[in-house]
């Protein structure tokens, strides 16, 4: 009964995260949920510095309202006691118009603070509720965003690879293999592999980097399945590599997702009935 190999891993390779989760989705959310606290944070205290203010001007403009009728009163009172004390004193009639006038001048300099107070009112309503719909775009954003970022990571692929096959879903990175692996429709052998005259051992195949080209993504490679030799010659970045497992119809492919200067990153993609063999 023969064990299955396994992949074996160079330096540098990079690791799948826990839970299933990648640091950086991670990352994300945490920031977006110190976003949402602060902003509601934020709200509560304007919120409280608003209705203080709302409530002072509420006071003032009372205040002013009362004076104004008191002051009102006393105008009429004046104006009688004005009317009087003219009959007996013989008053001019310039110096009651004086007295009449300052009573106006009074009355519209307290109707005009109230209009101005009740002005400064309308204007913290409306700062108030500015700064709730404000929020509430906030918070649509990050939705929008949460949304993205799991439509991000479920976007995969299928192309044709190099035998004119229809490929299986192809992952672009690491994370998207990880999307992969969650699927479960297929075994996956992760890999990153230096040139070197050794063969590397991933999964049931033996893998030789031979040659990389970092400023047009292509790369060269060598593959030993038992005793058959097959060589890739300039494959490109995400295109899938496939050979037919030897003396079975099984296509395997190879996909490579990172050209680096003599080294290269991907997986090897197996049949869930080739890797149990």
């Amino acid at each position: 009964m023969s064990t299955t190999p396994q992949p074996v891993s160079e330096p540098g390779e990079s690791q799948p995260t826990s839970g299933g989760l990648p640091v950086w989705l991670i990352a994300i959310i945490v920031v977006i949920a110190l976003l949402l606290g602060y902003v509601a944070y934020a709200q509560r205290v304007a919120k409280e510095e608003l209705s203080a203010q709302l409530t002072q001007l509420n006071d003032k403009l009372t205040q002013v309202t009362t004076r104004a009728a008191t002051l009102e009163d006393n105008y009429a009172n004046l104006k009688a006691q004005f009317d009087v004390t003219s009959e007996k004193l013989g008053m001019t009639q310039e110096e009651l118009t004086k007295a009449r006038s300052l009573a106006r001048q009074i009355k519209e300099d307290q109707q005009r603070t109230a209009a101005q107070l009740g002005s400064r009112l309308e204007q913290q309503q409306a700062q108030l509720g500015s700064l709730t719909g404000e929020v509430g775009q906030v918070k649509g954003n990050v939705a929008e965003t949460q949304k993205s970022l799991e439509e991000t990571r479920s976007v995969l692929q299928r192309t044709i690879g190099d035998l004119g096959v229809q490929s299986g879903l192809i992952a672009r990175n690491g994370e998207e293999l990880e999307e992969l692996k969650k699927r479960g429709e297929r075994d996956y052998f992760e890999f990153d592999i230096k040139k070197s005259k050794q063969y590397t051992r991933v999964g049931l195949v033996s893998v030789k980097l031979k040659k990389s080209d970092t400023k047009r993504q292509k790369f060269t490679l060598e593959l030993l399945d038992s005793d058959k030799l097959i060589e890739k010659k300039d494959k490109t970045l995400l295109e899938p590599v496939q050979f037919y497992m030897q003396g079975t119809r099984h296509l395997l492919e190879l996909v490579v997702y990172e050209v680096n200067k003599d080294r290269i990153v991907g997986y090897l993609s197996v049949p869930k009935e080739v890797a149990r063999r």
